[in-house]
């Protein structure tokens, strides 16, 4: 069986979470602490010499890592990544857009809220993100204006990967109120049959 290792509470990891639940794919899950060092140990680095989380153990021991590269593995082959090359290129570049301009804001403001509690020492820090973090979820905004789904009609790994941090985002002090479409396309991701929340 796979191996997903991963912190339950991460978004990165709740992408590949999210997208083995959709394809009925069946997965072992083994914690991984990231605020206890784990994975700097020289075990997990065997397995991703990045030391980041999450990473997916195939049943023959090779390892893939950075979730939206897992993303794409997994999603070889069905409706959830397009064979159409211009399509499937609009996938890839909303996995630009979520790992360049939006993950460092969003993601990063959850972190120092949630895992940190929002210490002085990184309120400045916490406060640009913010900034940044708008003007990506404007971005969004724009295009679930126009189209149900990031890349058009049909849900794909794109969507995937943006509502992982997305949805949770104001755990990180984000008000979506003023984000009607992405609050409908939260509705209409949760909405999916084979849909599992990061809790879960």
């Amino acid at each position: 069986m796979i191996k997903v290792y991963g912190d339950a509470r991460s978004g990165n990891c709740y992408k590949v979470k999210l997208m083995l639940h959709l394809l009925g794919q069946a997965y072992e899950w083994v914690p991984v602490d990231i605020l206890k060092g784990e994975t700097q140990s020289d075990a997990f680095l065997a397995k991703n010499p990045n030391g980041k989380i999450p990473v997916l153990e195939l049943e023959d021991g090779c390892c893939l890592w950075e979730s939206n590269a897992i993303l794409n593995f997994l999603a070889e082959g069905s409706a959830l990544l397009p064979s159409e090359p211009r399509l499937r290129t609009q996938v890839l570049q909303w996995q630009f857009f979520e790992q360049y301009s939006h993950e460092p804001y969003v993601a990063v403001a959850r972190f120092i809220q949630l895992y940190q509690g929002l210490p002085e020492a990184r309120r400045e820090e916490y406060l640009a993100c913010h900034a940044r973090g708008h003007k990506a979820l404007k971005v969004m905004e724009q295009q679930l204006l126009r189209t149900p789904y990031l890349v058009g009609e049909q849900y794909t790994i794109a969507d995937i990967a943006l509502y992982a941090y997305t949805h949770a985002a104001d755990e990180g002090g984000f008000d979506l109120a003023d984000y009607p479409a992405i609050c409908a396309w939260l509705e209409r991701v949760a909405g999916h049959p084979l849909h599992v929340t990061m809790g879960d």
